[in-house]
């Protein structure tokens, strides 16, 4: 295969990115950009709230086996019981002032939960592995 050399100005930002990319996955760096350049960028977490984005960029520089754990893991059921119980109160208007603080916080726990379950898979996707649907990469709790 011919290859041509190419120079190309990268935003400090997405070089980062690439680089911490490379590192976790074991490749050199123009693996990396080659591999950006044919299927897409990393997936982006700056289109997350800003309150989960922190989070979901410190997915980035993780490797492939702590990802698939992230992806494969699951709320407890008393976590679920909980917070459907709270679900249930606050719809027939039976919420006390303190447990109406603690279903923001579960919703807050659940959306980061799920947004780092999702990420994980699409970082993994991106680092060539088949992801199944998400029902199949859950495991026991």
């Amino acid at each position: 295969m011919t290859t041509r050399t190419i120079t190309l100005q990268l935003p400090e930002s997405l070089y980062t990115r690439l680089q911490q990319a490379a590192l976790a996955t074991r490749r050199s760096l123009d693996d990396v950009l080659v591999h950006a350049v044919q299927v897409g960028s990393p997936p982006r977490w700056d289109d997350a709230p800003a309150e989960f984005q922190a989070d979901l960029a410190a997915l980035d520089r993780l490797d492939d086996e702590v990802l698939w754990r992230i992806a494969r893991s699951r709320k407890t059921e008393a976590d679920m019981e909980r917070y459907q119980e709270l679900l249930d109160k606050n719809a027939n208007g039976v919420l006390s002032a303190e447990e109406g603080d603690e279903l923001v916080r579960l919703r807050v726990e659940s959306d980061r939960f799920m947004l780092r379950k999702v990420h994980a898979a699409a970082l993994l996707r991106w680092r060539g592995y088949q992801v199944p649907p998400a029902e199949m990469l859950q495991e026991a709790a």
